[in-house]
């Protein structure tokens, strides 16, 4: 539990949930309903071992904050308590409720031990993929999806490795209980969209023609797609993602509607392979801004030069 003042909001409760929930109760020494549910919270925060952050604000002493988050919510007594997740308020109750509504509350926003533990295991995967150790980030990865079906971090990476170590079998095994969301044109899952593109290049590759054959059938017909797509359909499979999106981009700039867009299509699938995901929003360090914010600062994905150039030349393609 920590008490939060003016001077460690943005530390302790904005950071803090950007990568654990918090928690903060808004209290006052006169309030009986606080003394009740005060020590209610702390035995909840003792029962979840760490899968929370109990955070305590005394109204009286920090009015600037309990003000701001009792108009954001509408809310005018105490106890009031407010979720903090990723940097922002999300969520909140009034009252000394009873423990089981509590828990109730708690279990829309605090993960299960299983969700910590694949997150953890997810974490260590990308270290170790980055430092190159590609088998103990697989086992770390299968280890995460194993304490948490619904990661999707983990069983896009867990995908995009095994593709990448040349483990196809494998990758069709893990993949296949996502496959029904790749597909939905409705809500469509991007990430899942472009493994599925991914894994039918795979096996469009397997069966190709030596490249030599396809790049000879090109150059007698630019304009047989059918074999420029096969040839980036190998590219892409190899990981030649540059050589893959060359030849889609030609499609495109000769025939955008070919096949239903497809190779526009297949180029938005390799961007989302190269692109890595959105970090969680942070707070700003305290003092960066004389004026009291209660909300995280989102953080920008740090541009990839190859993405930004070929997200230009497929816009320039398509118009």
């Amino acid at each position: 539990m920590i008490d939060i003042t003016l001077q460690n909001f943005e530390a302790e409760l904005l950071a803090a949930s950007t990568h654990t929930p918090v928690l903060l109760d808004i209290w006052a020494p006169w309030c009986g309903p606080c003394r009740t549910l005060g020590p209610l919270l702390e035995k909840l925060e003792a029962d979840y071992a760490g899968r929370f952050i109990l955070a305590k604000l005394n109204a009286d002493e920090v009015p600037e904050i309990a003000s701001q988050l009792s108009a954001a919510f509408g809310v005018r007594s105490i106890p009031f308590c407010v979720m903090f997740v990723g940097g922002q308020p999300v969520d909140g109750f009034v009252g000394a409720l009873p423990e089981a509504q509590i828990r109730e509350f708690l279990s829309r926003h605090v993960p299960s031990e299983g969700e910590m533990e694949a997150a953890q295991e997810v974490a260590e995967a990308e270290q170790l993929l980055e430092q190159g150790a590609a088998d103990d980030a697989l086992a770390r990865l299968v280890a995460a999806l194993e304490a948490d079906p619904k990661n999707e971090t983990a069983r896009f990476d867990l995908v995009k490795a095994l593709i990448e170590a040349g483990r196809l079998e494998q990758a069709q095994e893990v993949f296949a209980p996502v496959a029904a969301l790749a597909a939905d044109t409705i809500t469509p899952h991007a990430r899942f969209a472009a493994l599925a593109a991914w894994l039918q290049a795979c096996t469009a590759a397997q069966a190709a023609p030596p490249a030599a054959q396809l790049e000879a059938a090109i150059a007698a017909n630019k304009r047989d797609f059918d074999a420029r797509f096969l040839l980036a359909q190998t590219h892409f499979a190899a990981g030649r993602f540059t050589q893959a999106m060359d030849e889609l981009l030609e499609i495109v700039m000769r025939d955008k509607a070919w096949n239903d867009s497809l190779a526009r299509k297949t180029i938005v699938a390799v961007l989302e392979v190269l692109t890595k995901p959105q970090p969680k929003a942070q707070a700003k360090a305290a003092g960066a801004d004389s004026k009291l914010q209660l909300t995280g600062h989102a953080v920008a994905t740090p541009s990839d030069p190859v993405v930004d150039q070929y997200r230009r030349k497929l816009s320039m393609a398509l118009f």
